[in-house]
């Protein structure tokens, strides 16, 4: 991770009070920013009870945003999702009632316990900021942040998440476990009261949506376009890749840069910033050959390769 000397004054604010909460995850409390301020959206995998529900909670509460929760489950269906229109015989007409897609902030939990026909209700949401409900298109109210959970998919009943799925997440990210000492002190922490019920708004939404707008206007150079075109036609090229990088996934690690850059207190991104965040951008968007897998190769060793590989621009606007 880049060492980050200076914060955005806004940013810092949030940053510490959810670091109250979630202790010893600075750098997934920080990627979990950049996917929100660049309106991606983030996949946490990691086993039951590290703290990812609690971080989604703190998030929400942080930034003063409504926050839904969508607990998915084998019988879970796509109407339990975005909603749906229900009869009102007084009025005699159907009455559209909000699902829990329709939230500022909206956890989706455990998304890999449900069947694929559900979890690709998810989709058009996602991407598009939208449902659709009996053939009428409603759209989501902005800031719209989908944090998604799943427990690794060798665990007994899941459902691995399709490629198309896996796109729609700007970043995914693994919590990890604490260390002892982090352990420790998050025991203290709550041996009262729980830190959540101390954690009050720092931001509110419009604030959010001031600083979203911001993150688009980052600057970003031809030559780090340039750079971040290079790695992605990489991946399709790799020998261990059966399917690279699509275009969508160029803009996200673009759209990621600038969010990052922006936490950093920069108005312009710098080659560094992709090159931290291609991991987590890149690593869920590739497919590994058949052979590639058998013999133990890793997403993360492949772009961590291709780094190594490709040419930086520098402050001379040249390549090295």
């Amino acid at each position: 991770m880049i060492n980050l000397t200076n914060y955005h004054p806004k940013i810092e604010k949030v940053l510490n009070n959810i670091n109250r909460v979630i202790i010893g995850k600075e750098e997934v409390t920080t990627l979990s920013l950049v996917a929100l301020l660049s309106q991606g959206h983030v996949l946490l995998e990691d086993v039951p009870g590290v703290g990812k529900t609690m971080l989604v909670k703190t998030l929400a509460k942080s930034l003063d945003c409504s926050f839904k929760r969508i607990q998915f489950t084998p019988d879970l269906l796509p109407s339990d999702v975005t909603g749906v229109s229900i009869y009102n015989p007084k009025e005699m007409n159907f009455e559209f009632r909000n699902g829990p897609i329709m939230g500022d902030i909206v956890l989706a939990d455990e998304v890999n316990r449900t069947s694929p026909k559900t979890q690709s209700s998810l989709l058009e949401a996602m991407e598009e900021h939208s449902v659709t409900v009996d053939g009428q298109t409603i759209h989501l109210k902005q800031p719209f942040f989908v944090m998604a959970t799943q427990n690794p998919i060798e665990y007994e009943g899941t459902y691995p998440l399709p490629e198309a799925q896996l796109d729609r997440f700007l970043i995914k990210l693994k919590m990890g476990y604490p260390t002892e000492a982090q352990e420790l002190e998050m025991l203290h922490n709550i041996s009262g009261r729980h830190p959540i019920e101390m954690t009050e708004a720092v931001m509110n939404k419009e604030e959010l949506l001031d600083l979203q707008q911001q993150v688009a206007e980052v600057f970003v150079d031809k030559l780090v376009q340039q750079y971040i075109v290079g790695l992605i036609t990489a991946t399709r090229n790799h020998p261990s890749v059966y399917l690279g990088v699509s275009p969508r996934g160029s803009i996200a690690l673009m759209r990621a840069a600038k969010a990052y850059a922006f936490i950093c207190a920069r108005d312009y991104v710098l080659p560094d910033d992709v090159k931290y965040l291609a991991p987590h951008v890149l690593g869920h968007r590739i497919i590994l050959s058949a052979e590639a897998k058998f013999e133990g190769v890793e997403s993360a060793k492949v772009i961590e390769q291709l780094l190594e590989e490709i040419a930086v621009p520098n402050r001379k606007g040249q390549f090295k």
